[in-house]
């Protein structure tokens, strides 16, 4: 009697440690994949733009929060989704620069990020942005809606893949996304088959097959957080029309504007796009 209980004993210490574990494999992904940051530095007031702040609430009852910045006359509307590691407040260098495109933009935060409520999940921002999807069709729900792009930055490149292939979308843009995170694990981890145990697919690489709208890749040879080559990987991948543009600057600095030739391919793609 008294060796099964010490048998059960060790058998429980050994479901504690293996649970354990196991938590902390799950915690160590999740914090690696999203870097949530609550403050809100700078408005797009801040840059002298007008703007609403948006509330508004995704499929599963999360309560969100984004910016709207009307362009008079738009040619049409982009939707901006950031990358895992900012908020609306980093982006009003990025607005002033987009809204040169003539369109109406729509930036939001995830769920965990800056004023939207909740934890951040794979599913959990293919949600929030079908949610913003939501928010700009309803702005038009009287007239005829001008078209809607897309527009995904780093892990946000991943969130603007799924939301075209979850709706109608005229085009979509990339900047500094990977094919998957199994491939951005390879990358990292190249002796430990890490990937073998994600949770988090992200996996962009097997859905941009199947987008038939124009697309535009952006990358830089000089992105120290997602390599170029997964840049490449995902543009090799996906179907006519597609056109890849190598940026300048690093994975945080590039930007269209730097220089004529990109900001002129950001351009003429929106152009071609929206009219």
């Amino acid at each position: 009697m008294h060796l099964g209980w010490l048998e059960l004993w060790k058998g429980s210490w050994i479901f504690v440690v293996l649970a354990l574990a196991w938590a902390y494999i799950r915690y160590f992904e999740w914090s690696h994949f999203f870097v949530p940051r609550r403050a809100i530095v700078l408005t797009p007031a801040d840059v002298g733009l007008e703007f609403e702040d948006v509330s508004f609430v995704a499929e599963d009852g999360c309560v969100l929060n984004g910016w709207w910045i009307p362009y008079p006359e738009a040619r049409g509307t982009l939707i901006y989704c950031h990358g895992n590691a900012s908020n609306l407040g980093d982006l009003t260098g990025v607005i002033a620069d987009l809204r040169r495109l003539r369109v109406n933009l729509f930036a939001f935060d995830y769920r965990g990020y800056g004023k939207s409520r909740g934890l951040p999940t794979e599913k959990g921002l293919y949600r929030d942005a079908r949610a913003a999807y939501e928010v700009v069709r309803a702005r038009y729900a009287d007239v005829d809606a001008p078209p809607v792009v897309v527009y995904g930055h780093s892990l946000g490149g991943a969130v603007a893949v799924q939301l075209a292939s979850d709706k109608p979308v005229r085009g979509v843009m990339v900047e500094g996304t990977f094919s998957s995170s199994a491939d951005m694990s390879r990358s990292i981890y190249s002796t430990i088959p890490v990937h073998w145990i994600l949770h988090y697919r992200f996996d962009s690489l097997s859905k941009v097959g199947a987008l038939r709208m124009p697309k535009l890749f952006g990358h830089t040879r000089q992105d120290e957080t997602v390599p170029y080559a997964l840049g490449r990987k995902l543009f090799e991948a996906a179907a006519e029309p597609k056109r890849f543009v190598e940026l300048p600057g690093d994975h945080n600095t590039a930007n269209w504007a730097m220089s004529r030739e990109t900001w002129q391919a950001l351009e003429s793609f929106v152009m071609e796009v929206l009219g």
